[in-house]
């Protein structure tokens, strides 16, 4: 859970992992990390793809200097944001908005077996 956009969300259970991938794979990535890495902009950006998605895939260009799994931790930490999974050179990452409508927001499996 979010306390306030500075800070991480809490670990996620397997069974929640599992169920954002599977929301996951069928997106196409909203961010693409370039030769200039992860900037202020960037960051700003991602939070506010995170907003109004909560769950975005984020792409690590060819040029970018970063290695792809130092690049997902790295934006993770400074969105505020779960890192659900690394493929190739594309992750997931998820922030829940507890303001956006009920409707529209991703409901995780509880985390009680």
């Amino acid at each position: 859970m979010i306390v306030n956009n500075d800070t991480i969300q809490e670990n996620l259970t397997g069974k929640q992992v599992r169920f954002l991938r599977g929301l996951g794979h069928h997106l196409t990535p909203k961010i693409t990390i370039g030769r200039e890495g992860i900037t202020a902009t960037l960051v700003a950006a991602t939070r506010a793809v995170l907003i109004r998605h909560e769950l975005i895939k984020v792409k690590v260009g060819n040029n970018c200097e970063l290695e792809r799994k130092e690049a997902a931790e790295l934006l993770a930490e400074k969105s505020g944001a779960a890192l659900v999974q690394v493929l190739g050179r594309t992750f997931l990452l998820y922030r829940a908005n507890p303001d956006r409508e009920k409707d529209e927001q991703i409901v995780l499996p509880s985390r009680t077996v």
